[in-house]
C-alpha cells in the first residue's frame, strides 16, 4: 500500500495530492492518505464519489507525529 502524509495542509490540497499520487499507483493498489486537516476525511470521500476509485476505510490515528484522518482508496478499474 502507498502512504503520503500532509501534515499541515487543508483544503483543497489533500484533494489535490491525493490524485496525484492515486495517477502513480496500479488499479486495484491502495493509497493510505494522512492528513491533519479534519475536512480531508469528507473531501476525500466525495473525491471518490466523483471518480469512482473505491474508498475502503476512514479513520483517525494517534502517533509521535500528532493527530491524524487518515482514508484507504482503492484504485479503480479504467472504465471500457
Amino acid at each position: 500500500m502507498e502512504e503520503i502524509r500532509l501534515p499541515g495542509l487543508v483544503c483543497p490540497m489533500p484533494v489535490l495530492r491525493a490524485k496525484k499520487a492515486i495517477a502513480k499507483i496500479a488499479f486495484g493498489e491502495k493509497l493510505a492518505v494522512w492528513s491533519t486537516d479534519p475536512h480531508s476525511l469528507p473531501d476525500l470521500a466525495e473525491f471518490c464519489r466523483q471518480t469512482g476509485h473505491h474508498l475502503l476505510e476512514q479513520s483517525e490515528s494517534e502517533d509521535e507525529d500528532g493527530h491524524w484522518f487518515v482514508s484507504v482508496i482503492e484504485r479503480r478499474e479504467p472504465q471500457n
